[in-house]
């Protein structure tokens, strides 16, 4: 089919032909950047925290009154959780994955301290942490009873013996070779790699080094307290419903918050990415509505012209053109208009994300959804304009004509 005719009916319909364009080119650019957020908030969702979450229940307490030490309190809590029909294990900590809370402090190689250090998120906890938390250990060994020990609010968290993960082992010491090295957590305080856990994350969603994570046989002496629980297979919802009234029932003087007190882990990691899924469905639903106003547009446009031009369908139908030129002939003009449409689109696009890479640090567009987006929109305006071109192919040469 010749295209030159085409271009110059087109020409005739300037204000059309550019509005449609230029509609294409902003759905492509805007399309493109949307599902690129929406990839990343999927994949920042999906996240292994390195745990075993199944059967995991969480317990956020407050003890109520001002004791001497709140130690007593924790242990005898600790032990009546362990005691629970259904209950495997548990322990008490400052925090757990995607808590979005808890403490973190850097590492240092020399007790001097002068060098700038690997941060770490600390985790507090004793010998029965790992299998609570069902994290592998890879090399070295777990803490013993005798090594744990209590600290207090303004104490410098820096025991003798640590448990780290492996890339935070691998940053402090890249030969691969950390296990029973000494590190500083606190300036002059020494303390020695005991163990390697395969993978754990830190408490924060948006931390920059989500893996760097410290286990630190410590038992926080405070008013406010963590207990996490794994139940036996099958056991969760039983142990979920019946955790506080065992708490409530070893010492009344507590608070356990009603919406976060107790929580399956499924419900952190839902509370934890509750923004993220939100950005992604509505990013969804932005691409969504832009893609059927753009195939709304391209209908309407094509149905106005195929009823413009039914006279010249009529006098090319009555010239010999068949059903397929006059298909063809639509079907290549909206291909040409989406064709300018998405090259404006590629531009646009390109430059929208490195806006957002320059104002709010977030990574370039990659060019492999600026190639899905072009064909996806070449493809949506060539099924928009079918209807219409199919209709104006079935126009009769007679009936068109017959005005004239």
């Amino acid at each position: 089919m010749q295209i030159k005719p085409i271009l110059s009916a087109l020409r005739r319909h300037k204000a059309g032909t550019i509005l449609i364009a230029l509609q294409i080119a902003l759905t492509l650019a805007i399309v493109c950047n949307a599902l690129f957020i929406v990839h990343e908030r999927v994949e920042h969702v999906s996240r292994v925290t390195g745990m075993d979450e199944s059967n995991v229940v969480a317990i956020q307490n407050r003890y109520v009154g001002t004791p001497e030490s709140y130690i007593p309190l924790v242990k005898t809590d600790v032990q009546a959780l362990r005691s629970m029909p259904g209950v495997e294990d548990a322990y008490v900590t400052n925090a757990f994955p995607l808590r979005q809370g808890g403490w973190s402090t850097g590492i240092q190689l020399k007790p001097d301290g002068q060098k700038e250090g690997v941060s770490s998120a600390l985790y507090f906890g004793d010998e029965h942490t790992l299998k609570t938390l069902g994290v592998k250990l890879i090399a070295g060994r777990n803490f013993t009873s005798n090594e744990i020990v209590s600290i207090n609010r303004d104490d410098r968290p820096a025991p003798p013996q640590v448990i780290v993960t492996k890339i935070l082992a691998d940053k402090l010491f890249p030969d691969g070779d950390a296990l029973g090295k000494t590190i500083y957590y606190s300036k002059g305080r020494p303390s020695t790699i005991i163990g390697i856990v395969a993978k754990l994350t830190v408490p924060w969603t948006d931390w920059e080094y989500p893996d760097n994570v410290t286990i630190m046989p410590l038992t926080f002496n405070s008013s406010y307290q963590i207990f996490l629980v794994r139940a036996k297979a099958g056991q969760q919802d039983a142990v979920y419903k019946s955790v506080a009234d065992t708490l409530y029932g070893v010492n009344r003087m507590r608070v356990l918050p009603e919406n976060f007190g107790v929580r399956t882990f499924e419900m952190v990691r839902a509370r934890a990415y509750e923004k993220d899924r939100g950005m992604a469905i509505l990013m969804s639903i932005v691409c969504g509505v832009l893609l059927a106003i753009t195939a709304a547009g391209i209908v309407g446009l094509s149905s106005f012209w195929v009823g413009q031009r039914r006279k010249q369908i009529g006098v090319r139908r009555a010239l010999g053109a068949r059903r397929s030129d006059i298909l063809g002939y639509f079907m290549t003009e909206n291909f040409l208009i989406a064709l300018a449409g998405v090259v404006v689109g590629v531009i646009l696009a390109v430059g929208l994300s490195q806006w957002m890479f320059t104002h709010f640090e977030m990574r370039r567009l990659s060019f492999t959804y600026v190639i899905v987006g072009v064909v996806v929109l070449l493809g949506l305006g060539q099924a928009a304009v079918f209807a219409p071109a199919l209709k104006a192919s079935k126009v009769s040469p007679v009936e068109a004509t017959r005005s004239v």
